[in-house]
């Protein structure tokens, strides 16, 4: 099975590249290779002929896509219908991530893939729009939503990670505002990039949501990570409102991983487990 994987050195492509070892795995770099440039785009995976492409490059700086609405519809939305295109000429397997905020968090249990999107910022809907492109022009694909990820590697563009950056914050001896009304799960990319391998060896195409289990608020993830690493901290508790977010954040934005449940995947582990994995590879703890 040959994959060609784009944004091989971003945070969860870095877990893939790890994952997908076995497989015969073509690992496609940013800048020189950019889904937003059509037609290289389909030159090169023409060139390799791709019996999967997994896409991970994404536009999510999510309070800069307010100001950046064409940056982010040129990566989240645009890019995507061109590849799901190419995909389609050339019979490969499209895999895609999408997020959690498509929801506008209005729901106190988990979110089901049935549910009905309703995105509160540009990132959002750039991704939803992005979703819609994919659905509609392929029948083979794998489309995955996603909560708050972090990864060894970092978010490409950013530089880091949430779990790094309190961390930093730490080092630096600063006061530290953390939001508490907004509900998510933390992610490994780590045991993400381990469940695609499995979804992708399987038939069961379509929506999926994946993430690791249970919910905590930004702050309580925080907390965690230093009690864990057994750190005092001065951390703050702090609403959406006072800490002052350009972009609207969905106050509940938990998924449910029905679908993968339900075609027997391998369970994800509880989200403070897998955050103690994650710290002792980093050598935050023993």
């Amino acid at each position: 099975m040959k994959i060609a994987l784009i944004g091989a050195d971003g945070q969860l492509g870095s877990d893939l590249v790890r994952t997908l070892q076995g497989q015969d795995l073509i690992p496609l770099y940013y800048p020189e290779f950019d889904i937003t440039r059509a037609a290289e785009t389909r030159t090169t995976l023409a060139s390799l002929s791709p019996d999967i492409c997994i896409n991970t490059a994404a536009y999510h700086k999510v309070d800069e896509c307010e100001d950046e609405p064409k940056k982010a519809f040129a990566v989240n939305t645009l890019a995507v219908r061109d590849l799901a295109l190419t995909c389609r000429e050339l019979n490969a397997v499209l895999v895609h991530f999408s997020t959690d905020y498509v929801f506008d968090g209005k729901k106190d249990s988990p979110y089901v893939e049935e549910d009905k999107p309703d995105p509160l910022n540009v990132y959002a809907v750039s991704k939803l729009a992005g979703e819609y492109f994919m659905s509609s022009l392929l029948r083979r694909y794998f489309l995955i939503r996603t909560c708050g990820l972090y990864g060894e590697a970092g978010c490409w563009g950013k530089g880091t990670n949430f779990v790094e950056a309190m961390i930093e914050r730490k080092k630096k001896a600063e006061v530290i505002s953390v939001v508490n009304d907004q509900r998510v799960t933390p992610t490994s990319t780590a045991e993400l990039a381990e469940k695609i391998l499995e979804l992708i060896l399987t038939d069961h195409y379509g929506l999926y949501h994946m993430s690791n289990e249970g919910a905590c608020t930004w702050y309580e993830f925080a907390e965690t990570i230093f009690s864990l690493m057994k750190a005092e901290v001065d951390i703050k508790s702090v609403d959406s409102v006072t800490f002052g977010a350009k972009a609207q954040r969905p106050r509940y934005s938990v998924l449910e991983n029905e679908k993968a449940k339900k075609i027997g995947l391998s369970p994800f582990s509880h989200w403070k487990d897998a955050l103690v994995l994650y710290l002792g590879k980093k050598g935050h703890i023993s």
